[in-house]
């Protein structure tokens, strides 16, 4: 990135980590504790739930089957369900997110019986403190920031892994954007800061001409109130 580019992103960035860490320590931390467990929700977030639940899935079957001394960064692990999954199979996780008070959930609910390891951390998945990574997950993490800071924030964790990112954005779709609108999404108690769609095709084509790197497979999770694609971006 520029000088420009890295302090618009640093901007942008600090700015809605800032929001999300309070929404997610103070305002919803009993709601996503109760959607990422197994207890009863209501109809809309069982959507989410499950849909969630799915897009997981995809992320993790574009990895590795056999992760085994492989380093890998969850960035915005919230409460821990796939850097558990991917340290089953052996990866040593770096699991970051900005709520303090999610990582203090997921270490509660990490089983000790790991065949990798997990290192669990609050604070900012940019930090280039936390080093080099095989491969990099970003689920939901990326979904409230603009195209531009997008690509911006890939083209740095990408030069920092030596394999793959695999990350979701929300993709503009005629139905998300009237829910968005209506301020549906949520409950109005519960809501999160503003979602920002994105046209699918423009940002594979920005992350394609990003220095070494390609751009890899592509897959819609739609269901009920969940709606998210998942890309991939690979290091040439």
């Amino acid at each position: 990135m520029t000088a420009t580019l890295e302090t618009r992103t640093t901007a942008t960035w600090d700015q809605y980590r800032g929001r999300l860490e309070e929404y997610f320590d103070r305002t919803a931390l009993d709601a996503w504790a109760q959607l990422t467990s197994d207890a009863p929700v209501s109809k809309i977030r069982a959507t989410v739930r499950a849909g969630r639940d799915e897009m997981r899935n995809v992320l993790l079957s574009w990895m590795p089957a056999d992760l085994t001394g492989l380093r890998v960064l969850d960035a915005g692990c919230g409460t821990g369900a796939l850097a558990v999954e991917a340290a089953r199979r052996g990866a040593d996780v770096v699991a970051i997110d900005v709520s303090a008070s999610l990582v203090n959930i997921a270490q509660e609910r990490a089983p000790a019986d790991l065949k990798g390891s997990i290192d669990w951390r609050a604070g900012d998945m940019m930090s280039p403190d936390l080093g080099h990574f095989d491969h990099v997950v970003a689920m939901d993490s990326l979904i409230h920031y603009r195209t531009d800071d997008i690509v911006d924030v890939l083209g740095t964790l990408s030069a920092r892994t030596r394999g793959s990112v695999v990350f979701t954005v929300t993709p503009r779709t005629p139905a998300l954007m009237l829910m968005l609108a209506a301020g549906k999404l949520f409950p109005r108690a519960d809501r999160a800061p503003a979602i920002a769609p994105a046209e699918i095709g423009a940002l594979a084509r920005r992350l394609a001409g990003l220095p070494g790197c390609s751009v890899g497979r592509s897959r819609r999770v739609q269901g009920g109130f969940y709606t998210s694609q998942a890309l991939e971006l690979l290091r040439c």
